[in-house]
């Protein structure tokens, strides 16, 4: 039994582990309206509160909602260009009245996405966890250089920070067990900061210009108004977010030896409708299921419900602390891109055991890999291919985990699915050895 301490550690290295993404999106559109010190400032304390109340919906479950599994639920990045454009072709409240509409349409829809389910056998989860990896690599290595548009991108000093990260975190995975192993990312984080701080990389600046207190409010930027362009937009962008929940889902349920059922894929994607339709009220972003933690999960092998429920806990406590919020904020982005090469490339390597018990020596399973890793990756790789195609549809296949996942489901079904013999269910097999 873990002690609430621990508990309480644990879920702050979860937090730590999505933060960044959590927050980029809130400063992209903030950035980009305009909006003030004040107005942006509420926007990050909501998207945490909102991102903690998502997350323990989705980890604690009810009867009809939450997939009950260590899930970690934040905004998409997919609906920042969207909601860039409908809010400067209109206004912000036009845009949180199409998340609110587009909530309300993933938990009607969710159980009709929920019979998907049959077309998601081992070959096809295992690519899908195997692409989610992959496209999250190109991150992780440009956090470690110093973040994307940086003036010092890749500085010998990013370089360093990030290769002593990383290797911290190995030599704690390599010479100590239980807690301290658990925690090691924890540990590679803040030792990494402390050096990155006596190199002056680090500024509190952030931290003494927040407030102590904020307090969520619905409506904060206006009461919500609908556009049926916006809300179809917004729609689609969901629909996206639902494929890579479900990818998602599949990882996690292999790392922690659950299988999925139907009715499991619908709760968790009840949830998340619940949580984009909460966004759109508190003036946050739409949410899905975070990949980041996924390889977090896979890393420290701790695999309860409770450490992801402290990390619930946690994001609420932060959206109404804005002071402690942005302290979390100092950590260098290279420190952050050391700690990710080692979680991103523990999803790759989830991936490839789930293959690993798939039968490649048949024709069929070999081209669905290798056809939906090649398109996947690809498409995450070099996305400009796709921009001379209408903007939905670039949105959509600019998305590496949409298209792959796309493409080894229309793989499975047009080379393998009910053919005789065949098990279309997924098989559930055990990553203790990862």
């Amino acid at each position: 039994m873990i002690s609430k301490q621990k508990t309480v550690t644990l879920g702050m290295q979860h937090v730590l582990a999505m933060y960044a993404g959590a927050v980029v999106v809130p400063l992209l559109i903030g950035k980009e309206l305009g909006l003030t010190p004040t107005q942006m400032a509420y926007l990050i304390a909501a998207d945490l509160f909102t991102s903690g109340i998502a997350t323990l919906m989705q980890v604690v479950g009810t009867r009809y909602f939450g997939i009950r599994l260590p899930v970690v639920l934040g905004c998409t990045f997919t609906a920042v260009g969207p909601i860039i454009a409908i809010a400067s072709t209109s206004n912000l409240a036009t845009a949180y009245g199409a998340i609110i509409i587009s909530g309300l349409f993933v938990v009607l829809a969710a159980p009709l996405f929920g019979k998907l389910l049959r077309f998601f056998p081992t070959v096809v989860t295992g690519s899908v966890v195997t692409i989610i990896g992959l496209s999250l690599i190109p991150v992780a290595m440009n956090n470690a250089a110093g973040g994307a548009g940086s003036a010092d991108f890749g500085s010998p000093r990013n370089l360093l920070l990030a290769l002593g990260t990383l290797v911290l975190i190995l030599l704690v995975n390599r010479f100590f067990t239980g807690f301290t192993r658990a925690i090691s990312v924890l540990i590679g984080l803040v030792a990494g900061t402390v050096a990155a701080y006596f190199m002056g990389m680090v500024s509190f600046q952030s931290v003494a210009q927040a407030s102590w207190v904020n307090i969520v409010q619905p409506f904060y930027f206006g009461t919500p108004q609908f556009n049926i362009g916006a809300i179809f937009t917004m729609i689609l962008v969901n629909i996206i977010s639902m494929v890579e929940s479900t990818g998602v889902y599949f990882a996690v349920s292999k790392i922690v030896d659950k299988k999925l059922e139907e009715q499991d894929i619908v709760k968790g994607l009840r949830a998340e409708g619940l949580a984009i339709t909460l966004g759109g009220l508190f003036n946050a972003f739409p949410y899905t299921a975070f990949s980041q933690n996924v390889g977090l999960i896979s890393l420290t092998r701790v695999k309860t419900r409770s450490a992801i429920t402290a990390a619930g806990l946690i994001l609420v406590v932060l959206g109404l602390l804005p002071k402690l919020a942005a302290l979390t904020t100092v950590i260098p982005d290279a420190v952050l891109g050391g700690a990710m090469i080692a979680m991103f490339g523990m999803v790759v390597a989830s991936g490839i055991n789930t293959l690993s018990s798939v039968d490649l020596r048949q024709n069929e399973n070999l081209l669905i890999a290798a056809c939906s890793i090649a398109v996947g990756l690809g498409s995450s790789a070099v996305p400009q291919i796709f921009d001379q195609l209408p903007n939905m549809l670039k949105m959509l296949l600019q998305n590496g985990i949409v298209t792959g996942s796309l493409t080894a489901i229309a793989l499975n079904i047009l080379l393998l699915h009910n053919r005789k013999g065949d098990n279309p269910l997924p098989v559930q097999t055990s990553l203790s050895d990862v």
